[in-house]
């Protein structure tokens, strides 16, 4: 309580609105100066930054240039289109390998003459043309997605980022590449790739002399913001940190916000290359190192606000001396004449405004001690009259309940018969529901009767279709055991005459054996015939073979034959016991026709019964509503001279109530007034 008390003191609001409008407004000076001179200097930064990665671009665009410049002079060589023309098109070996060594020493002279070159390859796009390379040879480079794409481009210089161990991924230095499908000048068509695989140092060295701030980073990036080359080559590939615009004015370059791989804001500055498309130089600067010295002025606020909030303390202190004091006494003097005490009055002498509100407190409290005195002197006088009122009301409300008490019997007495003769009507009416829901159960009931007879002479006529279909059935079944029979005895005939035709291919192997002994015997004049008779007996191992397999299958066949003949000899005795049980259904169906028949017929004897009991209930109704509405009649007549009597008591209490309301009321004042003190 005593804390709830301190927080609404007028002296602490005080103190605390000075306080926190000092500090504040330090805070938003000094912050505002901060967050406006960290601004300047991300401008200033932004542009000089603008001008260098410009520079660094246009020196990059150079050497991009170069290089697409040489990669369009080697597919102009005459020398090698027409060394490339003999590749393809001749058909002697030698002369195809001396145009493939012819190409090999010009691609050579380029690479010597440029030692940024790595590696050249000159990929044949089909046939079995080999592969001509200055340096390290791709192995199946047209798996990878670059390759497909440089086909796709039919001529487009295509350029490949960094790779971490360069082209051929068993590199020990970063590379990364340009290439484009060589074409025929004379057909157009392109048979050949040609792939130039560059060291990133030389990305690098290009890079060196751009310095734009402590703790940056330079990176080359496409238009999905995927870092092409980065001084880490384990980053190339993934995504840049910060996301560039893709599309319109912006993607071509400018300055954004955004944050690096640590979380922390950078300021980034990117430039579009002219000589590749889709590739942008990106230079990343923390905010944190650019704003460094500004951070004197955060440093400067926060001790300025240090000592604002000191002055702004004893500021409140002085405040609450000349004003929250003089308020506390005249809130403890206004306490002392709640709790009755009226003889308080402040010795406050000041002349401001809490002077002058202590000389009113002393007026007010003259003027209500002045009226209480004179409040408890006329309670005095209504205590007295109110008792004298209460007791001539009692008298006349004593009165009023006996004549009250006499009419309420014969109202009661009416009242009753009128209930009764209600109960009796409401009795009749349940009869009457009840009656309607019999009738209507038992229509449902006709209507289930009727509709399961007509179910069950459907199910006879089903079970008599089922009958003769399962007689079908069983003769077709017996038809199928004595068929299956007789094919068991077919397969035991085909089994024998397999068995002959095996003794016929034994003795006819014999007889080429003594055939060829005997052509052997002849010497040169029976070869021939040791020939025929080596063929007879190829024939006669093959046809020994083939009686072998037949025979295999027909043991098959007349195993399952006789599984066949189990299962049909198992099934014949069940469709007989089916047969029974369907015949006895139908007599099952049968009978509940007949019970369902007689069923009907009691149904509709009961409705005619109810029929008649109905009649007799409506006849019922109508005399308890007519001595219904006569004892409503008597009762309304009792209850009306009732309702005058109860009318006259209620008067009555009410004028006792309001004798015993004034004399409890004057008493109240009289207490009240007690507390208090007026000497």
């Amino acid at each position: 309580m005593r804390n709830r008390i301190r927080l609404q003191s007028v002296g602490l609001k005080l103190f605390l609105i000075i306080f926190i409008a000092i500090v504040v407004c330090v805070l938003a000076v000094g912050l505002f100066s901060y967050s406006t001179s960290k601004s300047i200097i991300k401008d200033k930064v932004s542009e000089s930054t603008e001008v260098a990665i410009r520079q660094s671009a246009g020196k990059l665009d150079l050497m991009f240039q170069n290089y697409e410049d040489m990669t369009m002079q080697i597919m102009l060589d005459t020398t090698i289109q027409k060394n490339i023309d003999a590749m393809i098109n001749s058909q002697d070996t030698y002369e195809r390998f001396q145009a493939t060594q012819e190409v090999s020493k010009v691609l050579q002279m380029y690479v010597v003459g440029n030692d940024s070159i790595v590696n050249t390859n000159l990929i044949a796009m089909a046939g079995d043309i080999p592969t001509i390379s200055v340096g390290t040879t791709l192995t199946e480079p047209q798996n990878e997605a670059w390759f497909k794409e440089v086909v796709e481009q039919d001529g487009k210089l295509i350029w490949i980022p960094v790779q971490a161990q360069g082209l051929s991924g068993q590199g020990n230095t970063p590379t990364f590449g340009a290439s484009r499908v060589i074409k025929n000048t004379i057909t157009n068509k392109g048979d050949f790739v040609l792939v130039m695989e560059y060291s990133a140092e030389h990305l690098a060295a290009q890079l060196a002399d751009l310095q734009i701030g402590d703790g940056s980073r330079i990176s080359i990036v496409d238009m999905n913001s995927a870092i092409v080359y980065d001084s880490d080559v384990t980053l190339v590939g993934k995504p840049s940190a910060v996301k560039l615009p893709a599309e319109g004015q912006a993607a071509k370059g400018g300055s954004m916000d955004g944050t690096d791989q640590a979380g922390r804001e950078v300021l980034a500055i990117y430039d579009q290359f002219e000589a590749v498309d889709n590739w942008r130089l990106l230079g990343a600067v923390p905010v944190e190192q650019l704003v460094k010295d500004a951070g004197t002025i955060r440093t400067t606020t926060w001790i300025i606000a240090a000592v604002a909030a000191l002055l702004a303390v004893g500021i409140g202190l002085f405040v609450i001396r000349i004003v929250a004091r003089p308020l506390v006494q005249l809130r403890n003097l206004m306490n002392e004449g709640e709790r009755g005490n009226l003889m308080v009055r402040s010795t406050i002498k000041s002349k401001d405004e809490i002077g002058q509100l202590s000389n009113s407190f002393n007026l007010m409290m003259a003027q209500i001690t002045a009226l209480v005195q004179q409040t408890t002197q006329s309670a005095q006088d209504v205590l007295s009259t109110a008792g004298d009122l209460a007791e001539a009301s009692r008298r006349t409300s004593n009165s009023a309940k006996e004549i009250a008490s006499a009419t309420e019997e014969i109202a009661s007495g009416a009242t009753s018969l009128a209930i009764e003769a209600e109960r009796g009507t409401d009795l009749t009416g349940e009869i009457e529901l009840q009656m309607k829901q019999v009738m209507a159960s038992n229509s449902l009931m006709s209507s289930a009767a009727r509709e399961v007879e007509r179910s069950s002479m459907q199910g006879t006529d089903h079970m008599k279709v089922l009958i003769n279909k399962t007689t079908s059935t069983e003769e077709m079944t017996r038809s199928m055991v004595e068929k299956v029979e007789r094919l068991q005895e077919s397969t035991e005939s085909i089994r024998k005459i397999l068995d002959v035709l095996q003794n016929l291919t034994k003795q006819t192997n014999i007889l080429s054996l003594n055939a060829a002994i005997e052509a052997a015997r002849a010497g040169e004049a029976g070869k021939g015939f040791m020939v025929v008779a080596d063929e007879i007996r190829k024939l006669a191992d093959q046809s020994r073979q083939s009686i072998d397999v037949v025979g295999q299958i027909t043991v098959t066949i007349q195993s399952e034959i006789e599984q066949t003949v189990g299962v049909l000899t198992t099934a014949y005795p069940m469709f007989q016991e089916q047969i029974v049980s369907v015949k006895e259904a139908d007599a099952i169906f049968a009978g509940v026709h007949g019970q369902m028949s007689q069923f009907i017929g009691s149904l509709n004897d009961v409705t005619e019964a109810i029929g008649k009991l109905e009649h007799s209930q409506q006849v019922l109704n109508e005399a308890m509503s007519n001595v219904s509405a006569v004892a409503e009649e008597s009762s309304a007549t009792s209850e009306e001279v009732a309702s005058l009597s109860s009318e006259q008591t209620n008067i009555a209490a009410g004028l006792v109530n309001l004798s015993e309301k004034l004399e409890t009321v004057s008493q109240a004042l009289g207490e009240s007034l007690s507390r208090f003190t007026t000497k």
